[in-house]
């Protein structure tokens, strides 16, 4: 492994080479952004474009979360198809820069009023720590861009997906379809120009020992949070 060098609140100039996480130049990145931008020379129309083939091209899991460095690796991100949102984050990032777009990491501590009862009682809360997402450079300033919810998760769920123009900034809908409380901000932490995965590892034991735990002893949770997601909304409908 490489020595990693990550910039806090970095520039452009900062966002645009390879990194240990964010490995824009392995050929299935490069090959995954020449099929999804085509001729696209526009830089806007080639942002919006990696945004929504990571959004709905890999499907949000949660239950793939593992203590494994390696697992967030861009292309490890791309070759699985699944990934939660901090893997969906890094492989957009990555993306971008192979793209030639500045880019980086962002991270927010948020409050998620909808999650799975499963995974409420796995990790203890639902308050999710280092929700991960995208920052493009475009026309002179950064932009928010949030990838984690597949289109066909937003349906079963009864939330709006998120849609993203690359003008301006996409973040978690405060509510969903019914008017019920969705997603609430309590943090917003400092961009990044790679992913800081020994703060991450601390910060997933400490607040969620229980899972952690059960990860680093090979008990890794397996769950379709699709699924039930689908079942909690139509019980809720009844």
């Amino acid at each position: 492994m490489s020595d990693q060098t990550i910039i806090r609140d970095p520039g452009p100039e900062d966002c645009l080479g390879p990194t240990r996480y964010l490995d824009s130049e392995h050929p299935a990145i490069r090959a995954f952004v020449e099929e999804t931008v085509g001729d696209a020379t526009d830089p806007r129309e080639r942002a919006v474009a990696l945004y929504y083939r990571v959004r709905d091209g890999i499907r949000y899991d949660p239950y793939s979360c593992r203590p494994d460095a390696d697992s967030l690796i861009a292309s490890r991100v791309l070759a699985a198809g699944r990934h939660y949102c901090i893997g969906k984050a890094v492989l957009l990032a990555a993306a971008g820069r192979a793209a030639g777009i500045p880019t980086r990491l962002g991270f927010a501590d948020v409050r998620n009023h909808l999650t799975s009862a499963r995974l409420y009682e796995l990790m203890g809360t639902d308050v999710f720590r280092y929700h991960g997402f995208t920052e493009m450079h475009l026309d002179g300033r950064w932009v928010k861009c949030t990838p984690a919810f597949n289109l066909g998760l937003c349906e079963k769920a009864g939330v709006k997906p998120l849609e993203w123009d690359g003008r301006e900034d996409s973040v978690f809908h405060e509510f969903d379809n019914a008017g019920q409380r969705h997603m609430e901000y309590l943090t917003t932490r400092q961009p990044v120009s790679d992913l800081p995965v020994d703060e991450l590892f601390s910060a997933f034991a400490h607040y969620y020992p229980k899972m952690f735990a059960a990860l680093q002893g090979g008990a890794a949770p397996a769950g379709d949070f699709d699924a039930e997601v689908a079942a909690e909304a139509a019980a809720g409908d009844a």
